[in-house]
């Protein structure tokens, strides 16, 4: 249902999984294996896998920390997007390879939730794009001592409102990683 003309096809982006972002992060294990489980089933469908790694002054390129988690493994053949800004699609080559693939629908997982996942799905949509969050697959660190809520709340949430977002042309969705379907629109 994608507003983007001629691009009916679905994407997995893997967003910021990086030993120093997930390092502390809620249920680190539980979420790579649910982000495995997209990857497998993605490749086996034959469905874009892009992976988006972010920079900054804590996440210096080619450090440990900037790695992505050694549990993932990316293909060579799939893109892996550099970025400095929550929102993978800002200033980045985000939108040239999903033109290029015809996609106009997003599958997205990866992390931190209240940050870089939040910012990627809404650029997403604004942008045109259907938009499914894969409930389990997505996560952040404890930052309550800074007045946030605990991390399990910062999901539940995401989870709770995304699937409520609407667009005129376009859809958003919250799915578990189980029942995602790669296929429908």
């Amino acid at each position: 249902m994608t507003s983007l003309k001629d691009r009916p096809n679905t994407a997995l982006l893997v967003i910021d999984v990086q030993n120093g972002v997930v390092a502390q992060a809620h249920q680190r294990d539980e979420v790579i294996a649910n982000i495995n489980t997209l990857v497998d089933k993605a490749r086996a469908e034959k469905v874009p896998v892009i992976w988006v790694q972010h920079n900054s002054d804590e996440l210096v390129p080619d450090t440990d920390v900037w790695q992505y988690v050694p549990e993932l493994q990316r293909k060579d053949s799939e893109p892996l997007i550099q970025k400095r800004y929550g929102d993978s699609f800002e200033d980045t080559t985000l939108e040239a390879e999903l033109a290029k693939r015809g996609v106009g629908r997003l599958v997205v997982a990866g992390a931190q939730t209240d940050a870089c996942i939040r910012s990627t799905i809404h650029g997403g949509f604004t942008r045109g794009y259907d938009v499914v969050l894969a409930s389990d697959a997505h996560t952040t660190d404890d930052l309550t001592e800074y007045g946030m809520p605990a991390p399990d709340k910062v999901i539940a949430h995401m989870n709770g409102y995304w699937k409520w977002q609407d667009g005129p042309g376009r859809k958003a969705d919250v799915v578990e990683t189980a029942k995602v379907d790669f296929g429908a629109a």
